[in-house]
């Protein structure tokens, strides 16, 4: 279908798509076995300077928009999600500094993001704080001229990776939300640490860490924003890049949809292609169909992004939930369809299923968007 893309948009699809094609589709199941981090893609990705299309002109980045970004991560989760995520990380660590730094952070730390010579990492979840972010324990406390944090984050992507750490702490427990503030850590701060990385089901090659805070010590002026500014900026971030997920999903469904029409018109049974059998042609048609909606609410949620950047919590949530339940769909039925050749670790079908249960959970659970779309109605219907 015409999906109407300008001219440097189908640049962009064209470049990732090379990257795609030539190392990650050759690579992955190699980094999914090891846990290995993706860093030689990455670097090609940097050289492609696709790391800066999240990042303003004026700090050495392309300026994109939210479709730009997404379609990139569409072409890299056709690969595999897991690469896409570590990339993805990045810009999401830099969000905040976007939204909320001032003029000297961003000048600081968002050429180095852009040229992909840093990479960034967000840190909210916690043992007790995820989609809850009010639930947070981690803390700041103004020493002098240093904020002082306290506390362990979990789960975060490009732990152990990241030079640039963007942290959400509480600096005044009593206001529940409204005490979070935002800080940059950087990696060689003293009193911070990474810990192990986690053994995960899927996405293996992307790095997972807790983030370890004791008596970490920054200067005053690594706060994002104002004091208690957090919890908004965390809300804004999470709303920018939430379509970006929502592009993995896309891709990780386009690539096991292509795998099973592959192997649907390769395999015979009974004397003939299974293609052939309405049984397995209606289930590829409803996998083609699903992907193909999700696509359209994927870019069109995007665009309106783009448009009403101040009006984009429903939509950015709308396409994020089910373009990641399609894709956990579609890569099921691919494994149907391949039968016992899916479920083989020799073919990428399996690690595509594995991977896609991860889009439903984070950023924000599927059932915590549903919250978020419900809440939005709500308003809309009381105006």
């Amino acid at each position: 279908m015409d999906r109407f893309l300008t001219e440097e948009q189908q640049m962009i699809v064209d470049i990732a798509r090379q990257i795609t094609d030539e190392l990650i589709i050759p690579q992955r199941a190699e980094l999914d076995e090891k846990h290995e981090f993706p860093r030689q893609i990455l670097n090609a990705m940097a050289q492609a300077d696709l790391f800066g299309l999240p990042i303003p002109e004026a700090y050495g980045g392309f300026g994109g928009s939210c479709l730009d970004i997404s379609l990139a991560l569409e072409e890299f989760g056709r690969g595999c999600i897991g690469v896409g995520t570590a990339f993805a990380a990045s810009a999401l660590g830099a969000y905040p500094i976007m939204i909320g730094g001032s003029e000297e952070m961003k000048e600081k730390y968002l050429p180095d993001v852009a040229s992909g010579e840093k990479f960034a990492a967000f840190g909210l979840t916690e043992a007790n704080a995820g989609s809850d972010a009010s639930g947070i324990q981690t803390t700041a406390v103004l020493d002098g001229e240093e904020w002082v944090l306290n506390g362990t984050k979990q789960w975060i992507t490009n732990g152990g990776e990241a030079q640039i750490y963007t942290v959400v702490a509480m600096t005044d427990k009593s206001r529940g939300p409204r005490g979070a503030s935002i800080f940059v850590v950087e990696e060689n701060d003293p009193g911070f640490s990474c810990g192990l990385k986690e053994k995960k089901m899927g996405i293996r090659t992307s790095s997972t860490t807790e983030l370890i805070f004791k008596d970490c010590r920054i200067p005053a002026d690594r706060i994002v924003g104002r004091k208690g500014t957090g919890f908004i900026t965390v809300m804004k971030t999470l709303d920018s890049s939430r379509p970006g997920i929502a592009a993995l999903g896309v891709g990780l469904a386009q690539g096991a949809l292509d795998m099973a029409v592959t192997y649907a018109k390769q395999r015979e049974q009974f004397g003939k292609p299974i293609i052939s059998f309405q049984a397995v042609q209606h289930m590829l048609a409803d996998m083609a169909t699903q992907l193909e909606a999700a696509r359209a609410l994927t870019y069109a949620a995007a665009r309106h992004i783009d448009a009403h950047p101040k009006d984009m919590s429903k939509a950015s949530s709308m396409c994020k939930v089910y373009a990641t339940d399609v894709a956990m769909k579609v890569a099921t039925d691919a494994v149907q369809v391949m039968g016992g050749y899916g479920y083989m670790c020799e073919y990428p079908a399996e690690k595509m299923m594995r991977d896609a249960k991860i889009l439903q959970i984070y950023e924000g659970t599927n059932q915590v968007q549903r919250n978020v779309i419900g809440q939005e109605l709500n308003k809309e219907y009381n105006r």
